[in-house]
């Protein structure tokens, strides 16, 4: 995704982190290394896990990959806003 020309509404930015949410549950390529989740996520991971398994286990929630992905400028999805023109 292009740096959009203006910043996303918070509906837009939820339609967009949705859509990329349900490619990614369907099996679609990630634009984010598992590194990246994994720093990202490493305080949940150490919750669930436990601080020696924590370096070993990736996230597999697609809220939570395309979140990072959106953060990232990484989902090749914008919106094409229809402006009205006076």
């Amino acid at each position: 995704m292009v740096k959009p020309a203006r910043a996303h509404t918070r509906f837009e930015k939820a339609r967009i982190i949705g859509a990329r949410a349900l490619q990614i549950s369907m099996g679609a390529p990630l634009f984010v290394t598992e590194d990246e989740l994994r720093d990202k996520y490493i305080r949940e991971l150490v919750q669930l896990y436990g601080v020696d398994d924590a370096k070993e286990k990736v996230v597999l929630d697609p809220m939570k990959i395309a979140t990072l992905e959106y953060e990232q400028n990484k989902i090749p999805i914008d919106v094409d806003p229809h402006f009205k023109e006076e």
